[in-house]
This record gives C-alpha cells, sequence and structure tokens, in this order.
C-alpha cells in the first residue's frame, strides 16, 4: 500500500487519539501531548522486559494499537488487544495490516468481561482505562481472577502529593486523623466532567493507586514511572483485608 492510499484511509477512519507511524504517515502529528504515546512510551519503557519471545500479552484498552504493536515487536509470540470502541479498533486493524503485525489480534470487549476470554496472559496492559471506569476496583479484580498470568504494566491518572502514608492494620473507631493526611489513601470522584470529559470519573493519589493493586492481589515490582508501574500478581492478603477481598479461589492464592 502506497504512502498516498495509507493516508487517505488514515483520515478516514480518523480523528485519531494515537499517534501512529503508518510508513511515513502520522496518525495524530498535531496531538496536544506531542508524540504521543511514543514520548511517554520511552519514558517508563525500561520497566518491561526487553525480550518477550515466547509470551503472551492482553492489551485492554488497546485503542489504536500502539501497545500491542510495541509488545510484538519485542517478541511476544500473541497478542489481545480489547477495547471498547469499534472506531479504535478499525484503527488498530488498518494499523496492524499496513506494519505487517502477525501475532496481534484485536477484539471489541470491555473489562468487565475478561473472564470470556477463558485463559491468563503472561503479561497484562491496563493503561489509561481505570479513570474511565464508574467500578475501577471490579476491574482489577477481574483482571487479577481470570486473565493475569504473571505480570502487569499498570497506569492511571493520579493526582495529590507523591508521598505515600503507611496505614496502620486498624484504626478504632473514633480514630479520624488519618483521614486528614493528603498522604492517605484515596480517590477523588468526579460527578460529572473532568478536562471536558464525561468518562473521567475517579482521580486517585498515588497512595490510592497503591493500596488499590495490592488489595487486588498485584505486588508492584517497580514504578511508579510516569504514573505507571509493573506489577507482578500476588496472594491477596486475607489476613488484612479479611473475608470481604473478591478473590477467585484459595487455591489461586497459593499457586
Amino acid at each position: 500500500m502506497n504512502a498516498a492510499r495509507i493516508a487517505q484511509e488514515a483520515e478516514r477512519l480518523g480523528p485519531w487519539f494515537q499517534n501512529l507511524d503508518l510508513c511515513g504517515v502520522r496518525t495524530a502529528p498535531a496531538h496536544f501531548l506531542g508524540d504521543y504515546p511514543a514520548d511517554k512510551f520511552a519514558r517508563f519503557a525500561h520497566l518491561l522486559p526487553t525480550d518477550l519471545t515466547g509470551r503472551t500479552v492482553l492489551d485492554i484498552g488497546c485503542n489504536a494499537g500502539f501497545y500491542s504493536f510495541e509488545m510484538r515487536r519485542r517478541g511476544a509470540a500473541r497478542v489481545l488487544g480489547i477495547d471498547t470502541d469499534a472506531r479504535y479498533l478499525a484503527q488498530a486493524r488498518f494499523a496492524g495490516q499496513v506494519l505487517d503485525m502477525d501475532g496481534v489480534e484485536f477484539r471489541q470487549m470491555g473489562v468487565y468481561d475478561v473472564a470470556a476470554l477463558g485463559e491468563r496472559f503472561d503479561l497484562v496492559i491496563f493503561m489509561g482505562v481505570l479513570y474511565h471506569l464508574r467500578h475501577p476496583l471490579l476491574a482489577l479484580d477481574l483482571i487479577r481472577a481470570h486473565v493475569a498470568g504473571d505480570l502487569m504494566l499498570f497506569q492511571t491518572l493520579t493526582r495529590g502529593p507523591d508521598s505515600v502514608a503507611a496505614p496502620a492494620a486498624d484504626y478504632e473507631f473514633s480514630e479520624d486523623a488519618q483521614f486528614q493526611d493528603p498522604d492517605w489513601p484515596r480517590m477523588a470522584f468526579i460527578e460529572r466532567k473532568w478536562a471536558h470529559d464525561w468518562t473521567n470519573w475517579w482521580v486517585p493519589n498515588r497512595a490510592g493507586v497503591e493500596a488499590m493493586l495490592r488489595a487486588a492481589g498485584f505486588a508492584i515490582e517497580s514504578g511508579p514511572a510516569d504514573e505507571v508501574y509493573l506489577c507482578r500478581t500476588a496472594p491477596v492478603p486475607f489476613a488484612q483485608y479479611g473475608p470481604h477481598a473478591v478473590y477467585p479461589s484459595q487455591g489461586d492464592a497459593a499457586r
């Protein structure tokens, strides 16, 4: 496919949120974040293994496929990108065709449906999605319970201090000081819009992000780097969180 045809089809499928390089044709050259997401990826790429040979990857909220393609370039044997937006998926499939990305597949589905995949992946990418969800902790629970086999690359928008409080194991009912601490794990709820976007529901602080990851059964391996964490699956600490913690089975927790 020549450059003129690529440019014509890219324009038809637009607007694009990801600025992909399709054989010299840029899909979003005037992006308000610059060369996005390539510039962002450069700031945290070191968190990931450089060699993913033979591994499987699930990219949740894949958009036009930037991270799916990057993982395939790192040698992943199979990459599955999922998104709820049919337009983004059309862009991703077209980009995959232009870039000759065999081994990369795209499906229309959401994070709440991941159990239907019926398989675990060596690496799950879950970036730029959490703050768009009405039920963010449920999403993390479902990922841990059904599709996360080893690693998860995670990112969410955060606001607030970069310092993190060290909560005690328990508190008396009358205690209140910890809730006044700006370092306490918290999530700000967006009732209407934020940044002109009605799909933004939650803005956590760093402490809140890390607490939710632990509660869902993820151990933080490295990060944050530009709000990005590399996590590894871990048992949910039932002694700390109690029987209300959502988890697939005691057997899986002991794997």
